[in-house]
């Protein structure tokens, strides 16, 4: 079982940077896809990055591709989402959650949800 827990939101003018970090515990960390959602105020839940347990695969929303990056670092048990050239509509609360499946293709197949970090991008 793992448990993350995230870091690194703050207010941040738009064009600005911003790395989250999500730490987890637990010894399966390796095998386990690690994504970042995150959810505006009055929305749902939506997808932002996938990374495969290796690192060797990723995968963006349409929104954040080009801007966002995700790796991991499994000596660490740790993933990370670098944001750069931030939007407004970037503001969000980011979770991380971790998945048994290589390739999860739905939430529903993440699980190990922390409690999440605010981003805010101001105009």
């Amino acid at each position: 079982q793992v448990q993350t827990v995230e870091s690194g939101g703050g207010l941040v003018q738009a064009g600005g940077s911003l790395r989250l970090s999500c730490a987890a515990s637990g010894r399966t960390f390796s095998r386990h896809t690690m994504g970042w959602f995150r959810q505006a105020p009055g929305k749902e839940r939506e997808f932002v990055a996938t990374i495969t347990y290796t690192g060797g695969t990723t995968y963006y929303a349409d929104s954040v591709k080009g801007r966002f990056t995700i790796s991991r670092d499994n000596a660490k048990n740790t993933v990370y989402l670098q944001m750069n050239s931030l939007k407004p509509e970037d503001t969000a609360v980011y979770y991380c959650a971790a998945s048994p499946l290589v390739v999860p293709r739905l939430e529903a197949d993440f699980g190990s949800w922390g409690q999440g970090t605010q981003v805010t991008v101001s105009s």
